[in-house]
């Protein structure tokens, strides 16, 4: 029939949705239902409703609010100086102070029973202290180091890991259906078991500090690239590897010469991801004493110091910013 005597009911357009559709969507909606009671979805709406209004003066007062409010007055200003008594500093040397450090004399007035009246009387205790004006923020930025070089190095050794798994994981390099099935589990291992998860382990294995978290990011963002790099290269054009193959080319020069011109732009940004995701989760690591700024974190955290903390998120803050500015600029130069 041609276009001409076809009959208008032909061009009508398909509904968007049929009965089944209605179906699913309603079983979605009564899942969605029963699963945000149980986790309390209707009452995170209802205190930031009263939030909402308390904010534009439409309620008196909110328990969202005051707790928001406690907590900003609670981390700022941001704690910078480090004060630190004489006493407590082993091989202490009044003549080779820290830079733009110097020494002071507190005094503060409590209140102790005399023995001999028995009467309570106010007595002045004075110590010295070393105050160094940004010592704290010295600290802090030597920490944040440490959590850089826990990505950096947790980033390389995931490569080094990912790399023969993606070969192993990729159906049309892999040797066997065996080595491909067991890649493809061992990858799939790696995610899932998140970083703080093995992070605890290996803090058991190696003890508090840097190694652990190193492993624990490593071994997670090798599961992550094992699989991605493996999907790149089950999808890369066919045509420049079988002009290679036929003039008798291995599957390593293939590799070279064929795959990896075409998937390095795509394997360049899944790394700077990893790196950038990397940095963030040495701070979340480090809180289970696998080092970096983490660990101070938790410490000070744990001592109420929340002026210290405010300075901590900052640091992270900035650092993290600093780098997506820095990878955005490599991807675009290399992708």
């Amino acid at each position: 029939m041609s276009s001409l005597t076809r009959p208008s009911s032909a061009w009508e357009l398909p509904r968007p949705f049929g009965t089944r559709s209605l179906v699913v969507l309603f079983l979605v909606v009564v899942v969605g239902f029963f699963a945000g009671q149980r986790v309390e979805m209707g009452r995170m709406l209802s205190l930031t409703g009263e939030g909402v209004l308390a904010a534009v003066g439409l309620r008196d007062q909110s328990q969202v609010l005051s707790g928001l409010g406690t907590i900003a007055r609670s981390l700022f200003p941001p704690q910078i100086s480090e004060r630190t008594e004489v006493s407590r500093i082993e091989g202490f040397d009044r003549n080779r102070l820290p830079w733009f450090s110097h020494v002071e004399t507190e005094e503060s007035r409590q209140p102790r029973l005399n023995p001999q009246t028995l009467q309570m009387e106010e007595v002045v205790d004075r110590r010295e202290v070393l105050v160094e004006p940004f010592g704290y923020l010295w600290h802090v930025a030597v920490k944040m180091l440490e959590t850089f070089e826990i990505a950096i190095w947790a980033t390389l050794l995931a490569i080094v890991l990912s790399a023969p798994l993606a070969w192993c994981s990729a159906k049309n390099y892999t040797p066997n259906c065996t080595i491909y099935t067991l890649a493809r589990g061992v990858v799939g291992m790696f995610r899932a078991v998140p970083e703080l998860v093995s992070a605890l382990f290996l803090v058991l294995a190696y003890g508090f500090g840097p190694i652990a978290g190193v492993l624990a990011l490593a071994l997670h963002s090798a599961g992550f690239l094992g699989k991605f790099y493996a999907e790149d290269i089950e999808t890369a054009d066919d045509k420049p590897q079988e002009a290679l193959r036929a003039i008798g080319a291995n599957k390593l020069k293939v590799m070279r010469f064929a795959v990896l011109p075409q998937v390095m732009p795509q394997f360049i940004a899944y790394t700077l991801y990893i790196l950038d995701r990397n940095v963030r989760m040495a701070t979340v690591v480090g809180l289970v004493g696998a080092g970096g700024i983490g660990q101070e974190l938790k410490g000070r955290y744990d001592m109420y110091n929340y002026a210290h903390v405010g300075t901590i998120l900052i640091a992270i803050f900035l650092t993290v910013l600093m780098l997506d500015r820095v990878a955005a600029r490599l991807r675009s130069r290399y992708a």
